[in-house]
């Protein structure tokens, strides 16, 4: 793969050998965001799991202490009152059965995460074929399937973001923006692994965290020790 220039400028800053402290690694992939746009920061972390079991899989959510940068625009499937509290509290859309068809046949997709209470799961449940391939289907564990609107839309809005599994046991999370100062960056890194070690599955043998490393959309990964996990 041929990178550009800016990405060849940016790697250099970084020895691929060395398994850096957090809070160097943030001064690095700072220092290596070029793009025009302000990147977002990544965290990856490749487990010891084996999500094909279901004891080993990981699935949960973490309120962001800085937030993610990103703007989240929230659809609430609701009725009767909790209609009213979901608007009230900054949902982007609220609705019920009337919004199948306009996400099935019409491909709406102008949000980017999906709360549901819990008696209109059955609704919800139709639409499974379209949200969840994209990871848009509301779950109990990320605490989107809920009676409490109010708190999941405030949690979402203020910075809550889902990590899980990929299927190469990998979580992939956004913990800021580039142009976060290195403290925010460093509290929200800090939020996130310390609720992906809670999360660790009690089933799992052998290392849990294989390697963390930290990157901008555009910009080249820097490792980060394991050590103190």
């Amino acid at each position: 793969m041929k990178h550009g220039k800016k990405y060849t400028e940016a790697a250099k800053l970084v020895d691929r050998a060395t398994q850096y402290e957090p809070s160097e690694a943030i001064a690095l992939v700072k220092k290596t965001a070029s793009a025009k746009f302000d990147e977002t920061v990544e965290v990856h972390i490749r487990t010891g799991c084996d999500g094909r079991h279901a004891e080993q899989q990981i699935r949960g959510a973490v309120v962001l202490p800085n937030g993610t940068g990103k703007t989240v625009r929230v659809l609430v499937f609701a009725k009767g009152d909790k209609v009213n509290e979901a608007e009230a509290a900054g949902a982007d859309h609220v609705g019920g059965e009337e919004l199948i068809p306009k996400i099935q046949n019409d491909g709406w997709l102008d949000f980017d995460v999906v709360v549901a209470t819990p008696d209109m799961m059955g609704v919800v449940g139709r639409l499974g074929k379209v949200l969840g391939p994209k990871g848009l289907m509301p779950n109990p564990k990320a605490g989107t399937v809920t009676m409490d609107v109010t708190k999941a839309v405030n949690d979402i809005k203020a910075g809550k973001i889902e990590y899980r599994l990929d299927k190469t046991n990998i979580i992939h999370v956004p913990v800021g923006k580039a142009s976060f100062s290195e403290e925010k960056l460093q509290e929200n890194y800090d939020a996130l692994m310390e609720a992906i070690v809670k999360a660790k599955p009690s089933a799992l043998k052998g290392q849990y965290l294989k390697s963390i490393t930290l990157a901008t959309t555009m910009g080249p990964g820097v490792k980060i020790s394991t050590a103190k996990y």
